[in-house]
């Protein structure tokens, strides 16, 4: 057999093994299959984060939201069908955006490698790209190889994703059972650096707290004044708030800095100081290159989570609907 033969067997070899059967994640899953993809994931994302800022924050929570049901296999994309809610209309994914994103970067691949690179990795690694873009450099590796899953219901996102209003014995478990530790519980919380929460997942803490029409004695007092006068009511569910006061865009320690000052704005965060453990974490992440250090290795985890290989799933050709 001459030279060329056996240089096609083994690139037919290792393309059958790079998208079907190999097992596990790595780094450039995609260089001989599709060598463009990881460029093209971060061209789109740049493009759209360039045009909307808030963008980031949107992309790092739908891959949160995604990991942390059915593991990161993309199964927060799935559109509802007739005899399915999926995971998308559950309560904690309502306000989910970039879905638009997701889908433009999913066609521009699908026309040069068609079948070829999953949603679940685009989800992975858009939201890498999107943090990284006000950097101007890649933040975290993420590893890719992930395929996507077939099942998406909006009752486990609800018995899945970590609630706003969770103490922090609910938090660690939530976390533990996704095999994630406290250090990640806490690094992972330093997410909420950028983008927004809405009233009604914070406003008990405003209002009659404990049922004497008091705010949550955990939270600084003055902040708390500060955030009557944009949630007028427990029933406001529109009005947005910044996770982080006068840092919202930025992606930095300063969610950290304001969490010691008792200006945590969920009782998710508040819940973090309640643990030494999990505060004196708190107190080596305040350092930026503690912390961007911490995040590049609990992203890491959380972006294994109970992952789809080899031939596991599927390659969807449309991220919003299973292949028929």
């Amino acid at each position: 057999m001459d030279n060329l033969n056996i240089l096609s067997i083994s690139l037919l070899v290792f393309l059958v093994l790079g998208s079907c059967n190999g097992g596990e994640l790595r780094k450039n899953f995609y260089r001989i299959s599709c060598p463009e993809a990881e460029n093209i994931v971060r061209h789109v994302t740049w493009k759209h984060v360039a045009s909307k800022n808030t963008l980031p924050a949107k992309l790092i929570r739908m891959h949160f939201h995604d990991c942390f049901v059915r593991g990161c296999d993309g199964s927060v994309l799935l559109d509802s069908t007739s005899n399915n809610a999926a995971e998308k209309v559950a309560v904690p994914n309502q306000s989910l955006e970039g879905f638009d994103v997701i889908d433009e970067i999913k066609s521009q691949l699908e026309n040069i490698c068609p079948g070829v690179v999953s949603c679940a990795d685009i989800v992975a690694l858009s939201a890498r790209d999107s943090v990284s873009f006000q950097f101007n450099r890649l933040m975290w590796e993420v590893l890719t190889g992930r395929r996507d899953g077939r099942i998406s219901r909006a009752s486990e996102a609800l018995a899945n994703i970590p609630s706003p209003f969770f103490n922090f014995t609910t938090l660690k478990q939530s976390f533990a059972n996704k095999s994630l530790t406290v250090k990640d519980l806490v690094v992972l919380s330093g997410a909420h650096t950028i983008g927004v929460g809405h009233c009604n997942f914070f406003s008990n803490r405003l209002y009659n707290f404990t049922g004497k029409g008091d705010a949550d004695p955990s939270l600084n007092s003055i902040y708390a004044a500060t955030l009557r006068t944009k949630c007028q009511s427990l029933s406001d569910n529109t009005t947005i708030v910044e996770m982080d006061p006068g840092s919202s865009l930025t992606f930095n320690t300063h969610y950290f800095s304001v969490l010691k000052q008792q200006q945590g704005l969920f009782q998710s965060d508040a819940a973090l100081l309640t643990n030494k453990g999990a505060s004196n974490i708190i107190d080596e992440l305040v350092s930026p290159g503690k912390f961007f250090t911490e995040f590049s290795q609990s992203m890491k985890r959380m972006g294994a989570i109970d992952v789809l290989t080899g031939t596991k799933g599927e390659i969807r050709k449309k991220c919003s609907v299973i292949n028929s």
